[in-house]
């Protein structure tokens, strides 16, 4: 059976540093108790929220039965201000999770993200009391994931062992420090953008996520 198409609600809201342009989908027979952000990659090396792995992250989201939010960060598209190095675009990020809870009653949030935005959705998961979260690429070598507390909600980290960018042995070598540990899946021969693979990720997300819906 083909896939049908989410409802897609384009949205800008007022937030700290000027308009933050969103885009809500949610797919047919959605749960209404629950929402997850997708941060996208890094918006100075031309990542928006249209980025292929993050759209993939959403699709995923949604073959949960999830509603999904993805949302441009500061100096992207139609959002304001400028590049805050992962403060204020993660500051932006709880804005929204607690504008969802409050104006659109979702009491549960997932937390996705890919690269920079990995960094982002790991500290948005602390700031807002992610349910779940998902990181995709998480840049540990550019950004100190060790001055941030550990989510303790259930945690998937995705990673290409081909990742010109973000080494594999690196993310693996960081996630065995960690208590809790995430769980963490390998894709062998999976570069930085998942060239040929993104649908074998989205099936692996989307399954690690629907398992874990009664947790949520």
């Amino acid at each position: 059976m083909a896939r049908q198409h989410p409802t897609a609600e384009k949205l800008v809201l007022r937030g700290g540093a000027g308009p933050i342009e969103a885009l809500l989908e949610r797919p047919q027979g959605a749960r209404g108790d629950t929402v997850a952000i997708c941060c996208h990659p890094h918006p100075l090396y031309g990542g928006t929220m249209q980025n292929k792995v993050v759209h993939t992250l959403a699709r995923a989201v949604q073959d949960a039965g999830v509603v999904s939010l993805r949302f441009n960060f500061r100096g992207v598209g139609g959002s304001g201000g400028a590049h805050d190095n992962g403060e204020g675009e993660s500051g932006d990020a709880a804005f929204l999770a607690d504008w969802l809870r409050h104006e659109r009653g979702y009491r549960v949030l997932w937390s996705l993200g890919f690269s920079f935005g990995a960094y982002v959705a790991f500290r948005l998961a602390t700031l807002a009391g992610a349910g779940l979260l998902v990181t995709v690429a998480p840049p540990v070598q550019r950004f100190d994931f060790t001055r941030l507390a550990v989510p303790a909600c259930p945690w998937l980290v995705v990673q290409g062992d081909r990742d010109e960018l973000v080494n594999h042995e690196s993310v693996l070598g960081w996630t065995r420090t960690l208590s809790p540990a995430p769980e963490a899946r390998i894709l062998a021969g999976a570069e930085h953008f998942f060239h040929g693979r993104l649908t074998e990720m989205r099936a692996l997300v989307g399954t690690w996520l629907a398992a874990r819906l009664p947790e949520a």
